[in-house]
């Protein structure tokens, strides 16, 4: 008894010299690779027992988590699984219950909600449940890609959610894992580079305006490097913009990469890039017709805009590209 007591008194010691935050953030990193992989066992469960591929669930299921940052308005706590349905898309529009389980009244009431994992109860707050009622949805309509497409079309109802969807499907597929959560700052570090926060800043050329973005300084030629996992949405020619690449990551943003030089070869609408892949060149392009350049110094104008499922809307990139470049640096004095 003695040796137990002194064993616990001991242990109780040890945890209190570990610096609270060290311990927290330890805490924190384990339990996101834990939901990480519990999602992806949920989608590789399901995809198992309706056919449905699981980078298609991982994408639904992507998409509604960055509506949910973007967002203050879904009312169910976020689980392992972000896919929302209404009480009244789950019971049925008439049942007297909102919060029904019972897959059979259920389904009498015309509701979706289904029994995922066997347990005799459809609960619309059971990931499992969500997540095999969305993939029997699409499996109703088939499981190729062009049948998805219509069962992602049915489910809500806007091309721009269906669009963003399929691209976070081809990502997923490209590189087989949902862990994919790292960045880059758009330029590399050790070459010459100045900017400090535009955002917001007054812009007269087509009409007053904001600055929706930051401005980095750069040589002409200085490569241009995605930030983010995510597949090119945009490449061409805007009159403000010039030279321009718009890219989609698996938070719903859009990241925006103006004034270019010249495009690197290989990217076009559709290419799938990870941190780091360069997509261009640093430029002074824009303002007038294609081809327009030189009206001012070479500059990269990056943006970053959010989808809400409704509408989309810039706001500030700086605090990313403080915390991007820092990081980069730190890796850079690793080597």
């Amino acid at each position: 008894m003695k040796r137990s007591l002194l064993f616990i008194i001991t242990i109780f010691m040890t945890l209190a010299t570990i610096p609270s935050t060290t311990f927290a953030t330890e805490a924190k990193e384990l339990t996101y690779e834990q939901l990480l992989e519990s999602r992806m066992d949920l989608y590789k469960k399901v995809e198992t027992v309706t056919n449905v591929p699981w980078y298609y669930l991982a994408a639904a299921d992507s998409f509604e988590r960055g509506l949910r940052r973007a967002r203050r308005d879904l009312p169910r706590e976020e689980g392992a699984i972000a896919i929302f349905y209404s009480p009244q898309q789950w019971v049925g529009p008439l049942n007297p219950d909102l919060d029904d389980t019972n897959p059979l009244s259920i389904s009498m009431f015309g509701g979706v909600g289904l029994d995922g994992n066997g347990d005799g109860i459809a609960n619309r707050n059971d990931d499992e449940d969500v997540l095999y009622t969305f993939a029997r949805h699409l499996e109703s309509y088939g499981n190729d890609e062009e049948n998805i497409r219509v069962g992602i079309w049915e489910f809500y109802h806007r091309e721009k959610s269906l669009q963003l969807i399929m691209g976070h499907a081809k990502i997923y597929e490209t590189y087989n894992t949902i862990a994919l959560n790292k960045n880059a700052f758009p330029m590399p570090i050790h070459f010459n580079y100045s900017y400090k926060n535009t955002w917001g800043d007054a812009r007269g050329w087509g009409g007053r305006r904001i600055h929706e973005g930051t401005d980095i300084f750069a040589g002409h030629g200085t490569p241009v490097r995605a930030t983010t996992y995510g597949i090119v949405e945009l490449k061409g020619w805007n009159k403000y913009g010039g030279w321009r690449v718009g890219i989609r990551d698996l938070d719903n943003v859009y990241h925006y990469f103006a004034h270019l030089s010249g495009f690197e070869k290989g990217i076009e609408e559709g290419t799938v890039v990870e941190p780091g892949t360069v997509i261009g060149y640093v430029g002074s392009s824009g303002y007038g017709k294609p081809g327009t350049s030189g009206k001012f110094p070479p500059h990269l104008h990056y943006g970053m805009y959010r989808d809400n499922g409704y509408i989309e809307w810039s706001f500030d990139p700086y605090p990313s590209l403080k915390n991007w470049e820092k990081k980069d640096r730190a890796k850079r004095k690793r080597r």
